[in-house]
């Protein structure tokens, strides 16, 4: 939408030239914001629009410029923010301080139920540095003149106070039952009854997921500040409005005194602990009007009360006919949601700990163009008959909410599992087994991309105690393609798997950076792997207890692959395909795959090497 109202702009600006130049506006040249005639006469944009008005209403489409004469399009550019962030200079929300900054911390409960019944907080107030100590309901807070003085402050306090505790976690050991065991909202999200030859072998299989962590490094931060009756607020939420709509329902104020600006968060990304540490600043500056207030998370909290990605069960069956060929598909994924972002103050730790006491609204299921927990449930193989069912779950015992791909990360890794396990039923080789179902040639382009990059034969056997995988998506099957190839090492014997070798293709339609699209395409690989091989929310039957690296371990740079290779199909003129999270379940997938052809046995739970 923005390239076109770009076209249609360039287009009345190159127009109004032609008309000052008195010369044809195809005769005109443009570069860098200034149009000049065959005889060298110029006239700037900004001349252009000074004094006139640009009201106009845009097209739904315009004509771009041919991509033959991009000059910066599809070159690798260096990104400017990357200095800071090496070097430790300024470039998060983590790195902002005011002219008179107090800081604060808040002492969480310590499980979803608990209740303060006392708390030292007379004691606490009279600490060297400390400012004020708020107590509101549940919500339990220390402000002091510097943040070591509030760290100090916080653990006293937390120390001191006492917390009444219900269980209400389910059983961790039996999650997939207790997912299954949930009331759920059916949702039929594809029903194709086509005709095919009789089905003579059938398959079925049962895939889990459990709750994983954002596990953002840097731990959630922002700064408030209350000032003649208006409150900012810097955070690195992705969703200003929202968040601004709901801290300003929680605090009773008229959202136009409400502002939001925003910052990027070290580690910050789908929705972890951004939006909570926002309200968290909002909440203690409103009781401390003209001090802006920093609030930085400690680790424990970030692992603790951030949103996590849900639990979820697939179930897939399917029919090959005598030619070894899907004739039917039958998949059900059982899934809480996806998205808890900020609609109303209810979804805010801190307004739900405070007196007010806002309760989260029930979720409803609904049919989502691009899917939830259902994205990427829908094959994008041509099989004849398709029956896919959405099991929506209102009720959410662990807190969860938007992690990097929604629901296409075990919807594709249950999909391509299967994949491999119906190219086994039909003693097919996995590569051409996925093109023999494919109809979509730009699929067909990525998967014969990564396969050939990546020396893939059919019927070779990787080395002893070694796999091959391979798997492909289309990410929300409208987004950037990808498939990946694997090699991994597994050792069964002492529960070890490491992913030695990744190589991958994406094509995301046209290229704007090549370097950026690697990196991100880079990034989605390891990431995939580390939840993949070891990332797993841990808790008893009242309390989150991975709070901290030991007891939510993610990938160390010693199991860092030793090659990933991205390879690139640039498609000039073509849409843009957004590609910031189609590597996160075909990743997961290939290692599953490359883990089953290494060991003979496959492993449908995710993490792959979790032990209960």
């Amino acid at each position: 939408a923005i390239r076109n109202a770009a076209a249609h702009v360039r287009e009345i600006l190159v127009g109004r030239a032609a008309q000052r130049l008195n010369v044809a506006a195809d005769s005109l040249r443009v570069e860098d914001g200034t149009i000049t005639d065959a005889l060298g006469h110029k006239v700037t944009y900004g001349e252009l629009v000074a004094g006139e008005e640009l009201h106009v209403e845009a097209r739904p489409a315009s004509t771009f410029k041919d991509p033959k004469l991009y000059r910066v399009v599809s070159k690798a550019q260096p990104r400017v923010d990357i200095p800071a962030k090496v070097t430790g200079g300024a470039a998060y929300v983590q790195d902002i301080r005011m002219p008179g900054m107090l800081h604060a911390r808040v002492v969480r409960p310590p499980s979803y139920k608990a209740t303060l019944t006392s708390a030292a907080t007379d004691a606490v107030e009279k600490m060297p540095g400390v400012v004020k100590v708020i107590r509101d309901a549940n919500f339990l807070a220390v402000v002091a003149e510097r943040e070591w003085s509030a760290v100090k402050a916080m653990r006293s306090l937390a120390a001191s106070a006492q917390w009444s505790e219900e269980k209400s976690l389910p059983a961790m050991k039996e999650l997939a039952a207790a997912v299954l065991a949930l009331p759920s909202q059916d949702l039929t999200i594809a029903d194709r009854k086509g005709s095919g030859a009789a089905a003579v072998k059938t398959v079925e299989a049962t895939y889990t997921r459990h709750y994983q962590a954002h596990g953002s490094i840097g731990p959630s931060c922002a700064v408030a500040q209350m000032k003649d009756g208006a409150l900012t607020v810097w955070s690195h939420t992705q969703g200003v409005y929202p968040d601004r709509d709901a801290i300003a329902e929680m605090l009773g104020m008229p959202k136009e005194k409400v502002r939001l600006i925003h910052a990027e968060g070290s580690g910050c990304y789908g929705h972890n602990g951004a939006d909570d540490a926002a309200a968290d600043a909002a909440l203690i500056a409103s009781l401390m009007p003209g001090k802006p207030v920093r609030v930085q998370w400690m680790r424990e909290d970030e692992h603790r009360w951030e949103p996590f990605g849900p639990a979820m069960v697939a179930k897939a069956r399917a029919s090959l006919d005598a030619d070894g060929k899907i004739v039917e598909w039958d998949y059900g994924v059982w899934s809480n949601s996806h998205s808890t972002r900020p609609g109303g103050a209810a979804s805010l730790l801190a307004a739900q700990h405070s007196s007010k006491a806002f309760r989260p609204k029930a979720q409803k299921g609904t049919i989502a163009p691009e899917g939830l927990g259902d994205r990427n449930a829908i094959p994008l193989y041509a099989f004849p008959s398709v029956h896919v069912v959405h099991h929506f779950l209102p009720d959410m015992p662990v807190r969860v909410s938007a992690l990097r791909g929604l629901g296409a990360y075990h919807n594709v890794f249950s999909l391509e599992s299967f994949m491999d396990e119906m190219a086994l039923a039909a003693g097919a080789d996995p590569v051409e087994f996925r093109l023999k179902h494919l109809d979509d040639e730009r699929a067909k382009d990525v998967i014969r991309m990564a396969a050939q990059k990546f020396g893939w034969k059919a019927g070779v056997k990787a080395p002893a105690g070694r796999g091959y995988g391979f798997a492909f998506a289309r990410y929300k099957n409208a987004a950037a393609y990808f498939a990946i190839a694997t090699e991994v090492m597994a050792d069964p014997a002492r529960n070890k798997i490491r992913l030695l070798r990744a190589v991958a293709a994406i094509d995301s339609g046209q290229v704007v950076n090549p370097d950026g699209l690697r990196n991100q395409t880079e990034g989605g690989i390891v990431q995939s792997t580390s939840w993949t091989l070891y990332e797993k929310v841990a808790f008893d039957d009242t309390r989150i207890r991975s709070v901290d690296w030991s007891t939510y371990p993610i990938l160390r740079f010693d199991a860092v692959p030793e090659t990933v290779d991205v390879h690139i199909i640039d498609r000039p003129g073509q849409p843009y395909l957004g590609s910031g999270e189609a590597a996160q379940g075909p990743t997961a997938a290939a290692i599953g795959n490359a883990v089953a052809n290494a060991t003979g046995v496959r492993m449908r739970d995710l993490p792959i090497a979790r032990q209960a």
